[in-house]
């Protein structure tokens, strides 16, 4: 797993995809979380702090920041 790294939420970059540590589910700025009502071109960073993975429900927590090599 060297493409993935865990950082803390304050530490993502804006733009950055971002992974679940539980079901690989991405999380993708640009995207958004449509079944959240989370708009397009919001940050990881900026999610509310009771979202949680759109596919297993895992906390933000578990998700980790995805690698350049990917």
């Amino acid at each position: 797993m060297s493409g993935l790294q865990c950082f803390g939420k304050r530490a993502v970059i804006s733009g950055e995809k971002m992974e679940c540590g539980i079901c690989c589910h991405v999380y993708d700025p640009a995207a958004g979380d449509p079944v959240s009502q989370i708009p397009q071109s919001t940050p990881f960073a900026d999610l509310p702090k009771d979202w949680c993975c759109p596919n297993c429900d895992a906390p933000q927590s578990k998700f980790m920041r995805l690698g350049d090599d990917r």
